[in-house]
Protein backbone atom coordinates (compact mmCIF):
# COMPACT_ATOMS: atom_id res chain seq x y z
CA UNK A 1 0.00 0.00 0.00
CA UNK A 2 1.38 3.68 -1.21
CA UNK A 3 -0.15 7.47 -0.05
CA UNK A 4 0.12 8.91 -2.97
CA UNK A 5 1.10 12.70 -3.13
CA UNK A 6 1.39 15.74 -5.46
CA UNK A 7 0.53 13.45 -8.36
CA UNK A 8 -1.55 15.04 -11.17
CA UNK A 9 -2.13 11.59 -12.91
CA UNK A 10 -3.56 9.69 -9.80
CA UNK A 11 -5.48 13.04 -8.37
CA UNK A 12 -8.49 12.27 -10.33
CA UNK A 13 -7.90 8.38 -11.41
CA UNK A 14 -9.69 6.31 -9.24
CA UNK A 15 -10.31 2.30 -10.07
CA UNK A 16 -8.50 -1.16 -11.02
CA UNK A 17 -5.33 -0.89 -13.46
CA UNK A 18 -4.67 -4.09 -15.47
CA UNK A 19 -5.82 -6.38 -12.51
CA UNK A 20 -2.90 -5.63 -10.83
CA UNK A 21 -2.90 -1.95 -9.02
CA UNK A 22 -6.02 -0.90 -7.27
CA UNK A 23 -6.33 3.25 -6.61
CA UNK A 24 -9.05 4.52 -4.35
CA UNK A 25 -9.67 7.26 -1.56
CA UNK A 26 -10.29 7.06 2.00
CA UNK A 27 -10.50 10.09 4.57
CA UNK A 28 -9.02 12.62 1.79
CA UNK A 29 -5.76 10.31 1.03
CA UNK A 30 -5.14 8.85 -2.28
CA UNK A 31 -4.02 5.25 -2.04
CA UNK A 32 -2.54 2.90 -4.16
CA UNK A 33 -2.69 -1.50 -3.57
CA UNK A 34 -2.34 -4.40 -4.69
CA UNK A 35 -5.67 -5.56 -5.79
CA UNK A 36 -6.84 -7.98 -3.84
CA UNK A 37 -8.73 -11.17 -5.41
CA UNK A 38 -10.79 -14.09 -3.45
CA UNK A 39 -9.61 -16.15 -1.11
CA UNK A 40 -9.25 -20.04 -2.03
CA UNK A 41 -9.12 -21.56 0.84
CA UNK A 42 -12.61 -22.72 2.05
CA UNK A 43 -14.12 -20.32 4.95
CA UNK A 44 -13.28 -21.82 8.45
CA UNK A 45 -16.41 -21.89 10.69
CA UNK A 46 -14.89 -18.73 12.91
CA UNK A 47 -15.14 -16.75 9.33
CA UNK A 48 -19.13 -18.43 8.54
CA UNK A 49 -20.17 -17.22 11.82
CA UNK A 50 -18.59 -13.35 11.33
CA UNK A 51 -19.97 -13.11 8.05
CA UNK A 52 -23.19 -14.31 9.56
CA UNK A 53 -22.87 -11.84 12.62
CA UNK A 54 -22.04 -9.17 9.94
CA UNK A 55 -25.04 -10.10 7.67
CA UNK A 56 -27.59 -9.35 10.76
CA UNK A 57 -25.48 -5.91 12.05
CA UNK A 58 -26.32 -4.74 8.53
CA UNK A 59 -29.75 -5.41 8.21
CA UNK A 60 -30.55 -3.55 11.64
CA UNK A 61 -28.49 -0.52 10.64
CA UNK A 62 -30.07 -0.38 7.46
CA UNK A 63 -33.70 -0.29 9.20
CA UNK A 64 -32.44 2.05 11.71
CA UNK A 65 -30.83 4.49 9.93
CA UNK A 66 -34.62 5.20 8.68
CA UNK A 67 -35.24 6.51 12.07
CA UNK A 68 -34.58 10.28 11.80
CA UNK A 69 -33.92 10.13 15.99
CA UNK A 70 -31.61 7.02 16.00
CA UNK A 71 -29.74 8.12 13.22
CA UNK A 72 -28.94 11.43 14.53
CA UNK A 73 -27.86 9.61 17.55
CA UNK A 74 -25.02 7.35 15.89
CA UNK A 75 -24.12 10.17 13.47
CA UNK A 76 -22.95 12.39 17.01
CA UNK A 77 -20.87 9.45 17.68
CA UNK A 78 -18.90 9.48 14.51
CA UNK A 79 -15.24 10.83 13.71
CA UNK A 80 -13.61 11.32 10.41
CA UNK A 81 -14.88 8.70 7.21
CA UNK A 82 -17.65 7.37 9.22
CA UNK A 83 -21.18 8.28 9.30
CA UNK A 84 -24.13 6.60 11.27
CA UNK A 85 -24.50 3.64 9.48
CA UNK A 86 -20.95 2.57 10.27
CA UNK A 87 -21.80 3.44 13.74
CA UNK A 88 -25.19 1.32 14.06
CA UNK A 89 -23.46 -1.66 12.23
CA UNK A 90 -20.96 -1.47 15.61
CA UNK A 91 -23.12 -1.28 17.88
CA UNK A 92 -25.24 -4.26 16.55
CA UNK A 93 -22.35 -6.43 16.16
CA UNK A 94 -20.80 -6.06 19.71
CA UNK A 95 -23.17 -6.99 22.87
CA UNK A 96 -22.97 -5.32 26.08
CA UNK A 97 -20.72 -6.36 28.64
CA UNK A 98 -21.79 -7.53 32.66
CA UNK A 99 -18.88 -6.35 34.50
CA UNK A 100 -19.74 -6.46 37.87
CA UNK A 101 -22.61 -7.81 40.26
CA UNK A 102 -22.72 -6.70 43.62
CA UNK A 103 -25.81 -7.45 46.59
CA UNK A 104 -26.23 -4.29 48.91
CA UNK A 105 -28.13 -4.83 51.81
CA UNK A 106 -31.77 -5.04 49.13
CA UNK A 107 -30.51 -4.05 46.33
CA UNK A 108 -28.57 -5.41 43.21
CA UNK A 109 -26.28 -3.27 41.58
CA UNK A 110 -24.76 -4.20 38.32
CA UNK A 111 -22.34 -2.68 36.24
CA UNK A 112 -22.83 -2.71 32.69
CA UNK A 113 -20.91 -1.15 29.86
CA UNK A 114 -21.28 -0.77 26.29
CA UNK A 115 -19.76 1.67 23.86
CA UNK A 116 -23.17 2.71 22.55
CA UNK A 117 -26.77 2.92 25.03
CA UNK A 118 -28.16 0.34 27.37
CA UNK A 119 -31.70 -0.16 26.49
CA UNK A 120 -32.47 -2.08 30.01
CA UNK A 121 -30.92 -4.10 32.36
CA UNK A 122 -33.67 -7.06 34.29
CA UNK A 123 -32.92 -8.37 37.16
CA UNK A 124 -34.27 -12.06 38.20
CA UNK A 125 -34.09 -13.60 41.45
CA UNK A 126 -34.48 -17.61 41.02
CA UNK A 127 -35.04 -20.06 43.88
CA UNK A 128 -32.82 -23.32 44.56
CA UNK A 129 -35.58 -25.77 42.15
CA UNK A 130 -35.46 -22.60 39.52
CA UNK A 131 -38.65 -20.83 40.51
CA UNK A 132 -38.28 -17.38 39.51
CA UNK A 133 -39.52 -15.76 42.51
CA UNK A 134 -39.18 -11.70 41.47
CA UNK A 135 -38.42 -10.04 38.44
CA UNK A 136 -37.91 -6.61 37.10
CA UNK A 137 -36.18 -3.64 35.23
CA UNK A 138 -33.40 -2.40 36.82
CA UNK A 139 -32.80 1.85 37.20
CA UNK A 140 -29.56 3.45 35.84
CA UNK A 141 -27.85 5.28 38.56
CA UNK A 142 -26.68 8.98 37.94
CA UNK A 143 -23.16 7.88 37.09
CA UNK A 144 -24.64 6.08 33.78
CA UNK A 145 -22.78 2.64 34.20
CA UNK A 146 -24.38 0.98 37.65
CA UNK A 147 -27.92 0.08 37.37
CA UNK A 148 -30.14 -0.44 40.99
CA UNK A 149 -32.75 -3.18 41.60
CA UNK A 150 -34.57 -3.54 44.80
CA UNK A 151 -35.53 -6.97 45.86
CA UNK A 152 -37.50 -8.18 48.02
CA UNK A 153 -36.46 -11.69 48.63
CA UNK A 154 -33.40 -13.77 48.06
CA UNK A 155 -33.95 -17.56 48.84
CA UNK A 156 -30.77 -19.91 49.81
CA UNK A 157 -29.52 -21.45 47.91
CA UNK A 158 -31.08 -19.27 44.29
CA UNK A 159 -29.30 -16.84 42.22
CA UNK A 160 -29.47 -13.50 40.51
CA UNK A 161 -29.71 -13.70 37.01
CA UNK A 162 -28.90 -10.24 35.54
CA UNK A 163 -29.69 -9.66 31.72
CA UNK A 164 -27.98 -6.38 29.65
CA UNK A 165 -29.75 -5.74 26.72
CA UNK A 166 -28.56 -2.95 24.50
CA UNK A 167 -30.15 -0.57 21.57
CA UNK A 168 -30.50 -3.48 18.50
CA UNK A 169 -30.99 -5.82 20.83
CA UNK A 170 -28.27 -7.75 21.64
CA UNK A 171 -28.67 -10.16 25.44
CA UNK A 172 -26.16 -10.61 27.95
CA UNK A 173 -26.68 -12.91 30.82
CA UNK A 174 -25.06 -13.35 33.97
CA UNK A 175 -25.41 -15.12 37.00
CA UNK A 176 -24.54 -14.40 40.72
CA UNK A 177 -25.07 -17.37 43.22
CA UNK A 178 -26.54 -16.85 46.32
CA UNK A 179 -25.75 -18.08 49.51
Amino acid sequence: MALVLDNVLLQVVRGTLGDQITIYERNGQIIMAKKRGPSTKPPTLKQLEARYKMKVAAAYARVIIQDPELKAYYKSLTGPGQNAYNMAVKDAYRSPEIQNIVLEEETVVVTVKDEFRIAEVEVRVVDADGVIKERGKAVLGRNGVDWYYKTTSRPAGGRVIVVAVDLPGNETVRELPLE
